[in-house]
């Protein structure tokens, strides 16, 4: 597929991350010599008119004495790992293809828990205009598909799919990614700015309400309920705040079964509440399209999340070899998962 990578490669973010290290960092402004004393604050990136797993957690008391330190909002999954992984962020979460890549490039990262994943509610459609020509994964050969960032879990979806309909690398080669944020997306598939489009949960509701839009496929159709992405942290946060990073990880996870086993109105109002008390001008009107919370039971993250991925990974060179899953996470901190 075309692609112009619009974001800082992994082997920047590594020399940066490397850099960060050695001179200690932020994060550990709070750590004695001893390690007696741990990181009680942790600088994270938000999402807009959204509330993340980390924020639901930090409200729902979950997290303890930990603080979220909001620096921003994140524009995609790499860009969020990359800003862990140099320093700028304690925690960052992206799809688990991209932190293959992050880690296979040297960073020293780790992911902890899964924070999105795919069900039959909540999932990632690929959307066309009603008219539109395209039916078929054939019939994207020669269009453009809208993506939020190149690299990513769309444009692994994408491929796979491609494939798995028969189409040849030279046909996959002329199917164009277009970067696009999110919000953006169901208008310029309306205006035509592109054919098709990748929208997922509640900006994908929104546009379906909006008619006129239907889906030539999606993500939970090709490989049913899965995980799509972990959090990350670094290795030498891990290492330096254990109990930290065990509570950070546990609360994430009790977020998620929180979320899972309480009513769809309730976890609807509170995310309003949320979004209203922090004061970033935000608008809540998107959040009634909640459907689930997409995340496999606890957060578990597990060898397939990573080599479901494996012939993309080899197919864009992000590998040379058999993928090592076990290098990449650790579930020793979700205490849901370990008892």
């Amino acid at each position: 597929m075309k692609r112009h990578l619009t974001i800082m490669s992994a082997a920047a973010a590594v020399v940066i991350a490397m850099t960060v290290s050695g001179c200690g960092g932020a994060a550990e402004a709070g750590s004695t010599a001893g390690g007696a004393t741990e990181v009680k604050e942790l600088r994270y990136q938000g999402s807009a008119n959204a509330v993340t797993l980390p924020e639901l957690a930090q409200d729902l008391g979950y997290l303890g004495d930990i603080k979220l330190n909001w620096v921003g909002n994140t524009i995609s999954g790499p860009q969020d790992i990359q800003s862990a992984a140099t320093g700028q962020t304690d925690f960052g979460g992206a799809f688990a293809g991209a932190v293959v890549k992050l880690v296979e490039a040297g960073a020293p990262v780790k992911a902890v828990i899964n924070y999105y994943g795919e069900d039959e509610k909540t999932f990632n459609g690929f959307y066309v205009k009603e008219d539109s020509p395209i039916r078929t994964a054939r019939d994207f050969i020669g269009k453009k598909i809208a993506v939020n960032t190149l690299g990513a879990h769309a444009d692994a979806v994408i491929s796979t799919y491609l494939q798995k309909n028969g189409l040849s690398a030279e046909d996959i080669k002329q199917v164009q990614l277009v970067v696009v944020p999110p919000n953006d997306t169901e208008e310029a598939i309306r205006r035509g700015q592109v054919d098709a489009g990748s929208l997922g949960g509640v900006l994908q509701d929104k546009a379906i309400a909006g008619g006129g839009l239907r889906s030539v496929f999606s993500d939970a159709e090709l490989f049913g309920t899965f995980a799509g992405g972990p959090y990350v942290l670094r290795t030498d946060f891990i290492a330096k705040n254990p109990n930290t990073t065990r509570t950070f990880t546990t609360g994430v996870a009790k977020a998620i079964e929180w979320e899972r086993n309480t009513p769809r109105e309730e976890v609807i109002a509170r995310f309003t509440k949320i979004l209203q008390e922090r004061g970033r001008n935000e608008n809540p009107a998107a959040l009634q399209y909640w459907k689930s919370v997409g995340v496999p039971a606890k957060g578990e993250i597990k060898d397939e999340d990573f080599t479901r991925w494996s012939k993309w990974l080899k197919d864009t060179g992000i590998i040379k070899g058999e993928l090592d899953p076990k290098k990449l996470y650790t579930n020793e901190f979700n205490a849901l998962v370990t008892g």
